[in-house]
């Protein structure tokens, strides 16, 4: 027994008439026919007597059609519920932002999703990036905000802008004389980077084109804050990369210094799991996040993206 097996008899009722109600279910008369007669086989009962003229129901056809008509309306309605729920943003919803940015995007972003969407509850973790995977897999997470590509089959990306990589620099640095600044010239020893499980050291190791960091400031600093790796330098040890957004308020300290173009970046991405339905959560995280950064972030053409895995 079928949904549309349902819908061919009632429509059936509706007309009394083979060929009338076909063209309502914009089906052709033989199939209509045929399903019908498959329905009567199946449960074992005549739904309508051929031999009258107009069709008639037989009287078990009229206590089944009046249990598929309640059938339908049910169906309609779940239906509809489903497309009210894919469209609602009323609830709680939980995101996970890896600890590279969430401490710079959330505060731009923020403030203007929860201002735009109040019946939205945000439930928001800091999380590295493997687990933001397994907990979208498991179910336990509704979206991810990290570094992309992730190269997950079970994950379903969505870019939304491009992060340029800024050198830090301590005080009356060399590099503090020039410009701009190309990756050969970075030295992986003087290099403070994040702690083993953070892609953003993996991005800046592949900046330098290296694979570890050894540095010689006579002390491992194992840190998942770039504000920590960032106060050091200020101290004069060493230099570290930063993502733009981590300076935005620093522009003026004389600090920085970006790369030559294509200036490397990251990609960064709102990802869900495949079967994720709520698209419109999806397009409200990208609207305020959109209307919070930089517009240059949004120009990938002009940069070289750094992967990290």
């Amino acid at each position: 027994m079928t949904i549309a097996q349902l819908e061919y008899i009632v429509a059936l009722d509706n007309f009394r008439h083979f060929v009338t109600a076909a063209e309502s279910c914009n089906v052709s008369q033989p199939n209509l026919t045929t399903q019908v007669k498959k329905l009567e086989e199946e449960i074992g009962v005549k739904i309508f007597d051929r031999d009258t003229k107009p069709l008639q129901p037989t009287t078990a056809g009229n206590l089944i059609l009046l249990k598929a008509r309640k059938i339908l309306k049910e169906i309609s309605e779940l239906r509809e519920f489903v497309l009210t729920e894919k469209e609602s943003l009323q609830g709680e919803f939980t995101l996970g932002v890896i600890p590279t940015i969430s401490p710079y995007l959330l505060p731009l972003f923020l403030p203007e999703f929860v201002k735009s969407n109040p019946q939205t509850k945000l439930i928001i973790r800091e999380m590295q990036t493997a687990e933001i995977i397994l907990e979208l897999q498991r179910g336990t997470l509704d979206v991810g905000l990290l570094a992309t590509p992730l190269e997950e089959k079970t994950i379903r990306e969505m870019p939304l802008f491009y992060e340029p990589f800024l050198l830090y620099l301590p005080q009356e640095h060399p590099f503090l004389k020039r410009n701009h600044i190309i990756p050969a010239m970075l030295d992986p020893n003087q290099i403070l980077v994040l702690d083993e499980g953070h892609c953003f050291r993996d991005q800046i190791l592949s900046i330098c084109n290296s694979k570890a960091s050894k540095n010689n400031f006579g002390f491992e600093f194992q840190s998942g804050s770039i504000e920590s790796l960032m106060r050091l330098v200020d101290k004069g040890v060493g230099y570290t990369l930063v993502p733009e957004m981590a300076v935005l308020d620093k522009k003026e300290s004389g600090l920085i210094r970006r790369f030559d173009a294509p200036e490397p970046v990251r990609e960064i991405s709102l990802v869900v799991a495949k079967n994720f339905t709520k698209n419109v959560l999806v397009h409200a995280f990208r609207k305020s996040i959109l209307l919070s950064i930089p517009e240059r972030f949004q120009k990938e053409d002009q940069y070289k993206l750094i992967t990290w895995k």
